[in-house]
């Protein structure tokens, strides 16, 4: 049972995929900053400084007791969230897509391209007669 697992572990796939999930992890990192450092921003500033996270819609207010302490907090609906948050995954989505698109593009680029001829060698008469001309030698 340990072999049958060792040979799992230690078949191309596997790392490919350990690598794949880890780069995943890290691209998804970089698309995230770019959607809220970089891209969210600049729409916020064309919408007039509009900052999507501080959108929200109130459900209920926050309950005070008598010192004026918090005793429930308020409720929000941050709809503002969910909307960077489907601008971060058309953009991961639009990225995968363009990487898949150029790696079939360059797989089907090396599928047509031809493979090298071998060198040809004598053809079988050739040979014969070369043989035949070496027995008349002798």
């Amino acid at each position: 049972m340990l072999k049958e697992f060792k040979e799992f572990a230690l078949k191309g796939n596997v790392f490919d995929m350990a690598v794949g999930v880890i780069v995943g992890g890290a691209f998804g990192k970089i698309v995230t900053s770019l959607v809220n450092d970089i891209i969210m921003p600049l729409i916020g500033l064309l919408l007039g400084g509009l900052d999507f996270t501080s959108l929200k819609i109130l459900l209920s207010d926050a309950v005070l007791n008598e010192a004026g302490e918090v005793v429930k907090e308020a409720s929000y609906l941050a709809y503002g969230n969910f909307i960077q948050n489907i601008v971060d995954f058309l953009i991961i989505a639009f990225s995968i897509f363009m990487m898949v698109k150029v790696a079939n593009k360059m797989h089907k680029q090396k599928e047509e391209a031809p493979a090298p001829e071998p060198p040809k060698g004598p053809t079988t008469e050739e040979l014969l007669a070369d043989i035949l001309a070496e027995l008349k030698n002798k």
